[in-house]
């Protein structure tokens, strides 16, 4: 197996995670979704009402909020202050309850880093 063929074998795998549990996940008015996607250089968390397919809060490591106080977006502490940042947009615009769209990633470093920044900046989930 060549290494594009393993990279896009792991790409379907996460895709197939991702169509699974959309089937169960959902975002509403009362209680929208928090997904989060991640790349190796940035991280990204968006809350979304899937009823009228809106994004209503958005965070990420390429935002001016983020680069103001931190330089890598690619590890925990990056994913963690988009945590708090997405979790202060939030409770901003009124929202208190999400779901947790991991987007098929495994919930481990990143992904649970950002997880638990959110929870302690007020989101509950």
């Amino acid at each position: 197996m060549t290494v594009e063929m393993k990279e896009a074998e792991k790409r379907e795998r996460r895709k197939a995670r991702q169509r699974r549990v959309r089937k169960k996940v959902q975002g509403t008015a009362e209680r929208p979704r928090l997904s989060v996607f991640k790349s190796a250089k940035h991280i990204y968390a968006q809350i979304i009402d899937d009823l009228e397919g809106r994004t209503l809060a958005a965070a990420s490591s390429l935002s001016q909020a983020f680069r103001s106080q931190a330089r890598s977006g690619g590890n925990v502490e990056g994913a963690k202050l988009v945590g708090r940042l997405i979790a202060q947009e939030a409770l901003n615009r009124g929202i208190q309850r999400v779901v947790f769209d991991r987007n098929g990633f495994l919930y481990h470093g990143r992904v649970k880093a950002l997880a638990d920044a959110a929870r302690e900046a007020g989101l509950e989930f």
